[in-house]
């Protein structure tokens, strides 16, 4: 019996007839190894560790190209913000050449590189629509649309979510957003500052991307202002000669979180001085146990806070409303603008496509189990990137969810193993 069959160009090794084979009737695919949604890094890492181990999979990728995210939505400027051995993914460190902190570009480059070390060939241009699992069949069922609106399904008895927690982007709607009359765009449509040159620019969201684009701005001429919402905390981006991320982990092995923190912003206050002055209030907690607490990371600084100090950079509350070209702010204040840009950051879309209640919160999408237990859920389904812990975090899940596969996929193997007949043994 012939066991080989095309599906859009795609093998898949089969390990219950141990040739390659993807069944299919008419646009409903069988797929016998694990579907992976999202070819970004987290993606990548999963599929690398799960062929590590002899487990073949199939990636199904929205966009045209894998790391659609860095690829499309990210600015110019952009680096890591943490030390390159902190990013790397499972298996495979990054050049030696390359600077302690990766360009976007830098890292584009290690990501294709990662695709063609592990052989990975992802199908590109699927957007899923749905995920659900069929308990008549006992299987997971992934409908998708192709660029002309054509549907496949595909079946599968692993669903690995690896979309991520930077899916689609928050977009807030801000009284009077209608009438502004210039351009507002979100981050994830911002490349460069040169082309805001000379213009008033309004920048809401005080991150770390908020931070770098209006260093950004402020680098390239333009006059920039930060909206600061909410309290946050800035921190160097070294400490002590040493990434200040690397010097905390260090840390962190030998004292508690609460007197780490109290380290990092004693020495914070020594490098740069008392934020509370320029309008950047510190919360409660301190930057580990808010990012332990909420997810919310700090900035680290990268030259922002000295363009702040300097004035080249306006610090404002929040915003009451925007008018023609204004902007109203919560004290009172109006200030002419050019341009506003949102750096409101992402969020996942997982419960905009996923049929299932247990294993993800319908309100933020993220599981509900947190970190390190977030990765596995019930019947075959896993999360790949969601512990708020960058790349770090989507490796340890790869990892973890890459070993709970092969004790099945063995098993598996040994109860589909074909029978012999004890009279033609030898």
């Amino acid at each position: 019996m012939d066991y080989y069959k095309e599906v859009e160009g795609k093998r898949v090794h089969d390990h219950r007839f141990g040739k390659n084979t993807m069944s299919t009737l008419a646009r409903c695919i069988w797929v016998p190894c694990p579907v992976i949604i999202g070819a970004g890094p987290s993606g990548l890492a999963v599929a690398a560790c799960l062929k590590e181990r002899g487990i073949p999979s199939l990636i199904l990728e929205k966009a045209n190209c894998i790391a659609s995210l860095w690829k499309l939505k990210t600015y110019d400027r952009l680096r890591l913000h943490l030390p390159k051995q902190f990013c790397e993914l499972p298996f495979m460190p990054f050049p030696a050449n390359f600077p302690t902190y990766p360009t976007k570009t830098q890292f584009v480059a290690y990501l294709e590189s990662y695709k063609n070390s592990f052989g990975l060939d992802p199908v590109f241009n699927k957007t899923v629509v749905s995920a659900e699992f069929d308990d008549q069949c006992g299987f997971w069922r992934i409908k998708t649309l192709g660029l002309k609106q054509e549907e496949t399904e595909y079946v599968s008895q692993w669903l690995i979510v690896a979309t991520g927690e930077n899916a689609d982007e928050v977009v807030p709607r801000i009284d009077g957003m209608d009438d502004f009359g210039g351009p507002i765009l979100h981050t994830s449509s911002y490349k460069s500052g040169l082309l805001f040159r000379g213009k008033d620019v309004l920048v809401v969201g005080c991150g770390n991307s908020g931070m770098e684009v209006s260093l950004d701005l402020c680098n390239s001429n333009a006059r920039p202002s930060l909206v600061v919402r909410d309290s946050v905390h800035v921190l160097p981006q070294e400490m002590l000669g040493k990434s200040t991320f690397g010097l905390s982990l260090w840390l962190l092995k030998w004292f508690p979180v609460r007197l780490v923190d109290r380290f990092l912003l004693l020495v914070s206050r020594f490098m740069l001085g008392d934020t509370e002055k320029f309008g950047l209030h510190r919360p409660e907690f301190g930057p580990l146990e808010l990012k332990n607490r909420s997810g919310k990371t700090p900035v680290l600084d990268v030259g922002t806070l000295a363009k702040i100090k300097s004035g080249n950079i306006k610090v404002c509350l929040g915003i009451k409303r925007i008018t023609h070209r204004a902007v109203e702010f919560v004290d009172g204040k109006k200030e002419n603008f050019d341009a506003i840009i949102l750096a409101t950051g992402y969020k996942s879309n997982v419960p905009q496509w996923l049929k299932e209640a247990d294993m993800f919160s319908e309100e933020d999408g993220m599981p509900k189990e947190a970190f390190p237990r977030g990765w596995k859920g019930e019947r075959g389904l896993y999360a790949v990137g969601f512990t708020k812990r960058g790349l770090l975090g989507a490796s340890f899940d790869a990892k973890k969810i890459a070993e709970d596969i092969e004790r099945q996929w063995k098993a598996e193997a040994t109860n589909f193993m074909p029978y012999i007949h004890p009279l033609t043994s030898s």
